[in-house]
């Protein structure tokens, strides 16, 4: 079915009886140091959900571009709103699309700290038997590459990030800056103290904005990532068209 903001709503009728699954990118839109646009999040998920909206099975819903943010909020051009209107609002939108009988959603997320609110709501969605809404970050299927690529995980506007918006954004990554953003880079993300992480704030941990080496990164890992998180993407969507709605409604109390 594509891209549903660009169907009239006689098309779309027509077509979503046909669809089993829909996807939703969220992300952020937040300082990723001197080199990355601060649109690199939901503008990774976007692309990620955008390679397989072709199938017949799925409708590719318009990006949420802002996210649960505040804690880049010292740093130029972050936008950012609290994780109970980011919650209630993802899940205003997957009730929409339920609504016309599409109760089947990958959350396709490009942005770490939405993780609990997108979590939070999946699970109501699920108890209120409303839609089956899975949260997919595009980085977790894929560690396999992530470990061959660069022996480490996705920390913010490192390596990894770096790579794929070269992939998917070339023009908007200031390559001229990527030494300056990796000299001011944290190391981690944050402080442990006795077992207590205390890097609440970005600022706290990264003079730059960046944690990691985005010099490391490469148009060519990017490819492979892009790649590689498109078809851990497509194979979740054969899952859930694989599977009746009723089957994923929670069990009876025992």
């Amino acid at each position: 079915m594509s891209l549903l903001h660009e169907h009239t709503t006689t098309t779309a009728g027509d077509d979503l009886a046909d669809t089993e699954v829909a996807l939703l990118p969220t992300g952020s839109v937040e300082q990723h140091g001197p080199a990355l646009p601060l649109g690199t999040d939901f503008m990774a998920a976007q692309t990620v959900a955008h390679t397989v909206s072709d199938r017949e099975d799925v409708v590719c819903l318009p990006t949420i571009p802002v996210g649960v943010s505040e804690h880049h909020r010292q740093f130029d051009g972050t936008l950012w709103t609290a994780p109970e209107t980011f919650e209630n609002y993802i899940g205003d939108i997957v009730a929409s699309i339920a609504s016309h009988g599409v109760r089947k959603v990958v959350v396709v997320n490009g942005h770490g700290g939405n993780s609990g609110a997108l979590q939070r709501v999946a699970r109501r969605l699920r108890r209120e038997e409303i839609a089956f809404a899975v949260p997919w970050n595009w980085w977790s299927g894929i560690g396999e590459i992530l470990e061959d690529e660069f022996g480490v995980g996705i920390t913010h506007a490192d390596e990894i990030e770096t790579s794929m918006l070269l992939a998917i954004a070339e023009d908007l990554v200031r390559e001229a800056n990527l030494e300056d953003a990796e000299a001011g880079a944290g190391e981690a993300w944050g402080e442990d103290v006795h077992g207590a992480n205390v890097g609440f704030d970005t600022i706290d941990f990264s003079e730059s904005g960046v944690v990691g080496h985005p010099t490391d990164g490469s148009k060519e890992a990017g490819e492979r990532l892009l790649s590689g998180a498109s078809d851990e993407l497509d194979a979740l969507v054969d899952w859930l068209r694989e599977r009746e709605i009723t089957a994923l409604w929670p069990e009876e109390h025992r």
